[in-house]
């Protein structure tokens, strides 16, 4: 089974940048470390999104940082060594890795324990569960789950389980004394003034030993 490579993960969002090209700052990222990166831009049409995928690409190759397409299978299978990470409300997980084969990663979200159950199942690689602290960008999806449920689902799902949702440096060691493999952030990096030290300071807080 494939496995993320880095315990950070990086979800974009280009228009949470404060103005600043999404491409740059994730190459001021890969400057000073080599996250998965999660290209999360939904009001793109698959065109649009298959290049600026390639663009990310081309500057995630060199460092090793893992690539992943949000939702969209059609835009991951035309791109080489691209893998895809599912919505909680998309297609079933076997189906998308019927789709995909093995020879790419597969992450879905999840928002509670049964469900976290469910995916490592059915065959996903690792799983986002969320959100864990109060976020406006996950608002959708109720109150934050809390600490206690990451750390049920931690006890109970082997493959990685990432923690998203409110992430700060001090949330995501807690995060990973509860057992979680990583965080999952948006704007505590790409929206930081200073992006390099968020993006150090975030790895050496999910790299730390619990």
């Amino acid at each position: 089974m494939l496995t993320l490579s880095s315990r950070l993960l990086v979800v974009t969002d280009r228009h949470q940048t404060n103005g600043r090209p999404l491409v740059s700052l994730l190459q001021r990222v890969l400057a000073v470390a080599a996250p998965a990166i999660q290209l999360r831009e939904r009001d793109l049409s698959a065109g649009e999104l298959v290049a600026l995928a390639r663009e990310v690409q081309a500057v995630t190759a060199s460092p090793g940082s893992q690539l992943l397409i949000n939702d969209r299978i059609d835009v991951a299978l035309a791109l080489e060594g691209v893998g895809v990470h599912l919505r909680s409300n998309s297609l079933p997980v076997p189906v998308a890795r019927q789709l995909l084969g093995a020879g790419r990663l597969l992450g879905v979200s999840v928002h509670g324990v049964a469900e976290a159950m469910q995916a490592e199942s059915q065959g996903a690689d690792y799983i986002v569960l969320g959100p864990i602290y109060e976020t406006p960008s996950k608002q959708m999806f109720g109150p934050p789950l809390g600490i206690h449920i990451l750390e049920k689902a931690c006890s109970l799902v082997r493959i990685p389980i990432i923690g998203i949702g409110g992430v700060t440096a001090s949330r995501a060691r807690e995060m990973r004394r509860a057992g979680a493999f990583g965080a999952a952030v948006i704007t505590a990096i790409l929206g930081a003034d200073d992006v390099e030290s968020a993006t150090r300071e975030l790895l050496d807080a999910v790299t730390a030993v619990p």
